[in-house]
């Protein structure tokens, strides 16, 4: 027997949820806005699944493609990005709305702002994003890879101009090892997707970023006549992608917000845990976090998001690997008519666990917790596309990590 997927319903005491305001819909205008300005910016394709809804008993089926994002095959570099920019407006004094492509490239900037080194640890996206950024920007970047990161995501970065280590190290270890040396570095910046105590700001601006997928989604959903989602399925690593999201939709929808099912890698289910604790304290998850959704491998929860996730999200799962690579399969060969998303290990967990409420007996206690029906309009992010080439194959083509 495969292992099942884990759940809990939120039963967490509210804080005073002064972090909510991070996500204001002004906030994720100004990142919106940032990231409009690159010449590389198109809005991602939102997947319209009619014929998998149909199947699955549900009224609406939304997938949120980001293997478009910039060319980069995966949604990081929205955050990464946008926290450089409101970095440098606060070193030269000015306003993000100021920081537009042209002047971050410009030789106006290096008169204003010099250059920096911003420091990352990463599974692969949020590096290369940052990578990314930093070579279009004339900056400078150094990365550091947890132990079992593959050749082709190290590659990736490299080829971005960004010094690149795996070390033998998780991830959790990998950002204590950027944050220290960034602290050691003149001009040197961490830039990390997780918050701890002191360090607040950047991934806030990072989760502001993150935004501009939000936003871009419930705007596609109106076109299509979708006036708001009644639930919202987001995966997490720290949690900043997924209170990012959860975030913006709960100040789009303050009084009746969507439904929201966070869902995590069995192996580092830190938000999980917390919830299943139920006292409100977040809690870690140690060990080498060895998963084929690499993206979500992480222990260690981002305080902020926490903070928002504890008082809006509506149920917290634990997934085996199974669950992502049957996700994979699903959106890579849809139902007739569908559209095909070629979708990662990190990206496809959300279609995985869709389809297995929907389908399995064994979930219908959940199925009722969270009223999915015949009239549900279910939105998904897939937050990458093929990232590792050889593993996707192995999974979509190969059947690894089946669920028999």
């Amino acid at each position: 027997m495969e292992p099942k997927i884990k759940w809990v319903a939120n039963g967490m005491p509210k804080s005073e949820d002064v972090n909510l305001p991070v996500m204001s819909l002004d906030n994720v205008a100004k990142a919106r806005a940032f990231h409009g300005s690159f010449p590389q910016y198109s809005v991602t394709p939102l997947a319209n699944l009619a014929g998998m809804a149909e199947r699955l008993g549900l009224g609406g089926l939304f997938v949120k493609d980001e293997s478009y994002r910039f060319g980069l095959n995966a949604f990081k570099v929205l955050g990464g990005s946008f926290a450089m920019a409101r970095y440098i407006a606060d070193e030269t004094g000015r306003d993000v709305s100021e920081m537009t492509f042209d002047y971050l490239t410009s030789n106006q900037l290096q008169k204003d702002f010099g250059q920096a080194t911003f420091f990352t640890a990463t599974d692969g996206n949020h590096g290369r994003g940052v990578a990314w950024a930093a070579n279009k920007l004339g900056q400078r970047s150094v990365v550091h890879m947890p132990k079992g990161s593959t050749k082709t995501r190290f590659d990736n970065i490299a080829k971005e101009g960004a010094k690149v280590t795996i070390e033998e190290l998780n991830y959790d270890d990998c950002v204590r090892l950027a944050a220290k040396e960034a602290a050691e570095t003149e001009h040197g910046v961490i830039v990390q997707d997780t918050a701890w105590e002191g360090y607040e700001k950047i991934p806030s601006w990072i989760m502001q970023g993150y935004g501009t997928m939000a936003a871009e989604a419930a705007e596609q959903l109106r076109q299509l006549e979708v006036n708001r989602p009644t639930h919202v399925f987001v995966q997490a690593g720290v949690g900043s992608l997924a209170s990012a999201m959860v975030g913006y939709f709960a100040n789009l929808f303050p009084s009746c917000p969507p439904k929201f099912v966070i869902m995590e890698a069995g192996v580092a289910d830190c938000l999980y845990q917390g919830a299943l604790a139920g006292d409100g304290d977040p809690r870690i998850v140690g060990g080498d976090l060895q998963t084929i959704m690499a993206g979500l491998a992480c222990g260690e929860p981002n305080t902020i998001g926490w903070d928002i996730l504890r008082n809006h999200a509506d149920a917290f799962l634990s997934c085996p690997d199974w669950v992502a690579a049957k996700g994979m399969r699903m959106l890579a060969a849809p139902t007739k008519g569908d559209p095909s998303v070629t979708s990662g290990e990190s990206g496809a967990v959300g279609m995985g666990v869709i389809s297995t409420i929907m389908s399995d007996p064994d979930y219908a206690e959940l199925r009722d917790v969270l009223e999915l029906g015949r009239d549900s309009k279910v939105l998904l992010f897939s937050t990458e596309g093929d990232t590792d080439p050889v593993r996707y194959r192995e999974v979509v083509w190969g059947g690894a990590y089946a669920t028999e």
